[in-house]
């Protein structure tokens, strides 16, 4: 099985980034691409927001940012993660998750806590960050999500 492999969004992507679509049901759980291409310009929470695509071989099939403090330990907030329609059932949630997680590992060293929200009606994702030791804080933030984390050291 090839890698899942992790891609700065820049001009040679942005249009394969755009082409990523949602069932209409899961389109309001999740900001659109779009959207979180415009918050990588404001950058409305953090000092850095990054955002990018998730390749298989030669196909783009999803896409997620990171929102964070530079240098802070435990300021790190995947958001936007989501899995193209046509690609979602296959295995690829999970293996991309636990790949964007290496992949922070591996650029923010000094990261020990990986945050992320959820949409309370959100089940499907709910189990799958949960199943990979995601643990619920049982608070929400301002846009009424709940808050998950991952301690990682």
């Amino acid at each position: 099985m090839k890698l899942i492999r992790i891609e700065p969004i820049d001009k040679s992507n942005w249009e394969e980034a755009l082409s990523i679509s949602l069932l209409r049901s899961q389109e309001k759980l999740v900001p659109s691409v779009i959207e979180s291409l415009a918050w990588a310009y404001i950058k409305p929470w953090d000092e850095a927001f990054d955002p990018y695509i998730l390749r298989k071989e030669d196909k783009v099939f999803g896409f997620f940012y990171l929102s964070y403090t530079p240098n802070s330990t435990n300021n790190y907030w995947i958001g936007g993660f989501q899995i193209d329609k046509e690609y979602q059932g296959t295995g690829l949630g999970s293996q991309s998750l636990r790949r964007i997680v290496e992949f922070i590992q591996e650029t923010h060293r000094q990261c020990e806590v990986i945050s992320l929200t959820i949409e309370s009606t959100n089940d499907h994702a709910r189990k799958l960050y949960e199943k990979l030791g995601f643990v619920n804080q049982d608070r929400e933030n301002q846009d009424g999500e709940i808050i998950y984390k991952l301690k990682l050291k």
